[in-house]
């Protein structure tokens, strides 16, 4: 990436994470909407320091880039965006808790449980899982009611069983039982790259994209989920939790097989140019416009943190 796209890359990063926050902070506003009674003010607290709290907001930059490529709606894709991202911080705040990762740092800051306790976490991140479902469902979302039952039922499925909430109970098991190599594919790509593609499925799907884009744009979220997750573990062999943000070495600590322990380093960044190639083909029937998100591939891959 050459400084001048690096800069424009960075300045659009920064501009979405910042126009999906002010979203969110709606939102996560205290006063109740039609057919709510009451909001609860340490609850919405504990959601707000779930969300709020810093992060690149990859997976919105994901849905809004790839909205914009394909000429979706800019608002309706924000709330997509947002609702994703509802999604997601939900699982931090709950894989953090004792019971799953035990984590009590996350962006920084105290992990929610740290902040507030155990049962308002929980309760904070079954919110935030309803959260997302209200935002795609309601009409503000202004797609068609076809368009916003398949992004809804999508969601449900990258989110629950068979795709994140299911990776996390095989990544629970992962740690009494090694998986080999094809389990640990498996479980990445339902833990960490559900959502991944996701975003840019739901991209495709709030445009109206053809079938044949849909496929490419959800291919394309599978290659990026699996750079995220390989950069992660590599992450967590090579930094530290001041870079982070993060407890780092926490897999190594507990016995836990990833791509890098099975391969090594060497390999796994060279594993990492060819999912940023493969990504970048994916692109090409797009050209110039398709930039960003060439651009956010790499970055992926090469991300510090």
């Amino acid at each position: 990436m050459d400084r001048q796209m690096a800069d424009i890359f960075t300045a659009r990063l920064d501009a979405t994470a910042g126009q999906v926050v002010t979203l969110l902070k709606s939102l996560l506003s205290g006063s109740p909407l039609e057919g709510e009674i009451v909001r609860p003010d340490e609850l919405m607290a504990a959601m707000r320091h779930g969300v709020l709290n810093g992060g690149k907001r990859l997976r919105p930059f994901l849905v809004i880039e790839t909205a914009r490529l394909l000429g979706a709606p800019d608002a309706a894709a924000a709330r997509v965006a947002a609702a994703l991202e509802c999604i997601h911080c939900y699982s931090l705040v709950h894989d953090d808790l004792p019971a799953m990762d035990d984590d009590d740092l996350r962006r920084g800051q105290p992990t929610v449980h740290v902040a507030f306790d155990e049962a308002t976490a929980i309760l904070a991140g079954d919110a935030l899982l309803t959260l997302a479902f209200d935002i795609l469902s309601a009409p503000e979302t202004e797609l068609p009611a076809e368009t916003r039952l398949r992004l809804v039922n999508q969601l449900a499925r990258a989110a629950g069983v068979g795709g994140m909430v299911g990776g996390q109970s095989l990544d629970l098991r992962a740690e009494r039982v090694a998986p080999d190599e094809a389990g640990i594919v498996e479980l990445q790509a339902m833990k960490t790259g559900a959502l991944l593609r996701y975003a840019c499925a739901a991209g495709a799907v709030a445009a109206g994209a053809d079938d044949q884009v849909l496929a490419r744009m959800t291919r394309f979220g599978e290659i990026v989920g699996l750079a995220f997750q390989l950069a992660d573990d590599l992450l967590d062999v090579t930094s530290d939790a001041a870079t982070l943000g993060k407890a780092a070495g926490k897999d190594a600590g507990r016995g836990k097989a990833t791509w890098v322990s099975l391969h090594g380093v060497a390999a796994a960044r060279q594993r990492l140019e060819q999912l940023v190639e493969e990504a970048s083909e994916l692109l090409e029937p797009f050209g110039s416009e398709a930039e960003i998100l060439r651009q956010t591939a790499g970055f992926i891959a090469s991300r510090e943190r």
